[in-house]
């Protein structure tokens, strides 16, 4: 029988061998934080500048239309037209745009022509409004609740009473008119406010002048997006904001623009705070 200190020290002997097998771990060569995309930026970068701070907009309703961004250009507030233009007004000629003014929004006279925004927005944009079809219905196909946006330097995105309407599919509400209908009808019913957010790349072009990403638009139709990066061969660096008389008293209101920058957001960012 071994006595109980041979046997600890057995065990302890045994233990040391073990450990003295294992080979040291070694801590290796520490590993840098990768690049966000850009590669401007190490990940978790606390000095990185910091997204603007900007107040949201309001939440529209049928009563009413919601407060724009804080950083948008408001193009109509519900009081006038006065960011706007006859679209075709001769030199000299008084170019007020004609369309009627009331309870908050405004309506296409018929058989005045189209206006558009006195001022032009260069670059990427995000540009909001809200419009509502005639509630009585009359006519039908492309005669019911038509009217049109237009954005300079690309297609026209399509204003149509489409609930429960049938026409051909390019010229449904929120198609781009002509050429992609909606990737899904997304129409309130006749007298109901809609909104349209639609979002503008402008052509970008490297130091040498080749195209390396051709214009894109997107449309979200009632909170819902139905086109989506839509590429047009538009050089346009800028564009105004039309809206098209086809003879149906459509109504607009709570009618905004935000520029953006989609290439380098931390270019239009807040410095990051001083360390205490």
């Amino acid at each position: 029988m071994k006595s109980p200190v041979l046997t600890a020290v057995c065990i302890a002997c045994s233990a040391a061998l073990v450990s003295s097998a294992e080979p040291a771990k070694s801590a290796g060569p520490k590993k840098e934080p990768q690049l966000a995309p850009g590669g401007k930026w190490k990940h978790g970068d606390m000095s990185r500048p910091r997204p603007r701070v900007i107040t949201p907009p309001g939440m529209s309703t049928q009563a009413a239309p919601g407060k724009a961004p804080s950083d948008a250009i408001v193009l109509f507030d519900g009081t006038d037209l006065s960011k706007w233009k006859r679209d075709k007004a001769a030199p000299g000629e008084d170019d007020k745009a004609p369309w009627k003014v009331e309870n908050g929004c405004f309506e296409v006279v018929p058989k005045t022509g189209f206006i558009r925004t006195r001022e032009k927005i260069k670059g990427d944009t995000q540009w909001h409004l809200e419009w509502a079809a005639p509630s009585e219905v009359k006519g039908s196909s492309q005669g019911r609740g038509n009217s049109g946006v237009f954005i300079g330097g690309f297609p026209e995105v399509q204003v149509l009473d489409s609930f429960e309407n049938d026409t051909y599919p390019d010229g449904q509400a929120a198609g781009l008119y002509g050429q992609y209908p909606p990737m899904v009808n997304a129409s309130r019913k006749p007298g109901e406010w809609q909104t349209y957010d639609i979002i503008v790349e402008r052509q970008q072009k490297d130091d040498a002048g080749k195209v390396i990403k051709k214009a894109r638009i997107s449309v979200i139709h009632n909170g819902v997006v139905v086109q989506w990066g839509r590429e047009f061969d538009s050089p346009a660096p800028d564009g105004d904001l039309g809206l098209q008389d086809h003879g149906n008293p459509v109504r607009y209101r709570n009618i905004w623009v935000r520029p953006i920058n989609l290439t380098d957001p931390d270019s239009e960012g807040t410095p990051a705070p001083e360390k205490k």
